[in-house]
């Protein structure tokens, strides 16, 4: 949730905030109002409760001609002290709902607008010219490597099953993130992928997307569509020391995504999929130092770009195509040859203190315990195995295996096409 002291002082800052994602404005005033009403019926009840305790003390003190009528006031004040604790929790129940429905606070630079609206920041790498073209799926299958077919029947449409080099080559992505990620600082984790409501609800997937997310009702448990969900729930309800600087976490999981309203959109091979897997960074750091961290894991990111030889663009996600708990994010969009266009490949978001809000993960500062800020970013994931296949291409229908990747393949350099089985 947004901090409820800074929608008071700056509620223009919040509105505005609202107005650049398209979303409804008037939800600050709602919050403000029902934040007031939440403070005054609290008000309202620790009075009655500090009289209560008053009377209740003299009743002792009293003259024996007195006391019938102190205990009669003590009677009283105590039905109205339970009257006013009711009014007060459902007074501070309506106010974190409505506060609930606002998202994350924009910082200052993010473009305005919607999907369309990004801003390129950078563009890196060189796309090669190809003279026959084949899809990632085309080049999958004649490697022995994706099989969508066997996916389909055993799970339904968008899964798959990665094959021979096809599991290995994911297998060396992912271990090659993890190494980075380590040699960063980060501690590697292996995450659950089922949380329970709260911890979802905490990281702000339970809003408008959540028709994207798996839901066990029997268990009330969700399946995760990321492990940055598991990580924010890590140190849930603790108090960190955060004095030696961030805390990293970079998660190994599979994800799940319902991908609902996607229909006709990537629907051939592995881009757009129902499980996948995925190394995720996560960081806890302080609310000054959270700019800087985004920055930081941002350049992670493009160091294992590089590692992999993708030709990519830098993008500043417009506000509009922020989700609720991002205060800012940059995509990293690799070339996909196929279809001439850039697709994301990496994510992060700076969550600044949202989540933690939510979560109750802070760290004794300056002024006390104050929440810390979260940032997430995408390390690698199965995606990604599209943009290598295809831009690695050979005209033969083999694949260049990247310099970064080869000693995970015990030195291979090329992947070669196999005669179907």
């Amino acid at each position: 949730m947004i901090d409820l002291r800074a929608m008071r002082e700056q509620p223009d800052l919040v509105r505005a905030s609202q107005r650049a994602r398209g979303e409804d404005p008037g939800l600050v005033d709602r919050a403000l109002e029902a934040d007031e009403r939440r403070r005054s019926a609290l008000t309202a009840f620790e009075q009655l409760r500090s009289e209560q305790k008053e009377v209740s003390r003299s009743v002792g003190k009293a003259a024996p001609e007195e006391r019938p009528a102190v205990l009669a006031r003590a009677k009283e004040l105590a039905e109205r002290v339970k009257t006013a604790e009711r009014d007060a929790a459902a007074a501070a129940e309506e106010a974190s709902t409505v506060t609930y429905q606002l998202s994350n606070v924009i910082v200052d630079g993010v473009p305005p607008g919607g999907e369309d609206d990004f801003v390129v920041l950078r563009t890196e790498g060189e796309r090669r010219e190809l003279e026959q073209v084949r899809d990632h799926l085309e080049l999958g299958e004649g490697l022995a490597a994706i099989d969508v077919k066997r996916g389909a029947k055993v799970s339904g449409a968008r899964f798959y099953y990665l094959t021979g080099v096809g599991a290995r080559l994911e297998l060396a992505l992912l271990n090659a993130a993890m190494d980075q990620a380590i040699a960063a600082g980060f501690t590697p984790m292996i995450t659950p992928t089922l949380v329970s409501p709260q911890v979802m609800s905490g990281t702000g997937f339970l809003g408008e997307h959540a028709d994207e997310i798996y839901h066990l009702p029997a268990d009330d448990l969700y399946l995760t569509g990321t492990s940055e969900v598991a990580l924010a729930g890590y140190h849930a309800d603790e108090i960190l020391d955060l004095s030696a600087g961030p805390m990293r976490y970079a998660g190994w999981s599979t994800c799940y995504r319902r991908e609902a309203g996607s229909y006709g959109k990537d629907t051939r091979g592995i881009i757009r999929v129902h499980q996948f897997n995925k190394v995720e960074m996560f960081s806890y750091t302080t609310a000054d130092d959270a700019q800087d961290e985004h920055a930081r894991l941002l350049a992670w990111e493009e160091e294992m770009l590089a590692k992999v030889e993708l030709p990519y663009r830098v993008i500043d996600v417009a506000a509009g195509d922020l989700g609720s708990s991002a205060a800012r994010k940059f995509d990293c969009e690799a070339w996909l040859p196929s279809q001439e266009r850039y697709m994301e490949v990496t994510s992060t978001s700076n969550c600044t203190t949202f989540q933690a809000r939510r979560l109750g993960v802070r760290h004794r500062g300056a002024n006390g315990t104050e929440p810390v800020a979260t940032l997430n970013g995408t390390l690698a994931t199965t995606r990604w195995l599209v943009a290598i296949l295809e831009n690695h291409q050979l005209p033969d229908g083999s694949v260049r295996v990247p310099a970064g990747l080869q000693p995970y393949l015990g030195g291979l350099e090329v992947l070669s096409p196999v005669a179907p089985r």
